[in-house]
């Protein structure tokens, strides 16, 4: 079992960092970001020695809280414009 000091999906100010930058882009823009944030997710994990089944669901939680991220920050919208 490997052990992380910072978890991926708790890594509170990445996943917003990432998830507000996500909301401004589009399109390919977006799709370029979030390539080139994953390849330095992976390539930090790798630097710290981290094995590649490990990376892979690191950057499958880190994923699933930025969605999540993205989730409550468009149900927010929601709300303010029905309000």
């Amino acid at each position: 079992m490997t052990v992380l000091q910072f978890p991926a999906n708790r890594r509170i100010g990445d996943v917003k960092r990432c998830a507000e930058a996500l909301q401004r882009l589009h399109g390919e823009q977006a799709n370029r970001f979030w390539r080139s944030e994953m390849t330095d997710f992976a390539a930090a994990l790798r630097r710290s020695g981290i094995v590649e089944e490990e990376i892979s669901r690191q950057a499958g939680l880190y994923m699933h809280a930025v969605q999540m991220e993205l989730q409550v920050a468009f149900a927010i919208e929601e709300n303010n414009a029905s309000a």
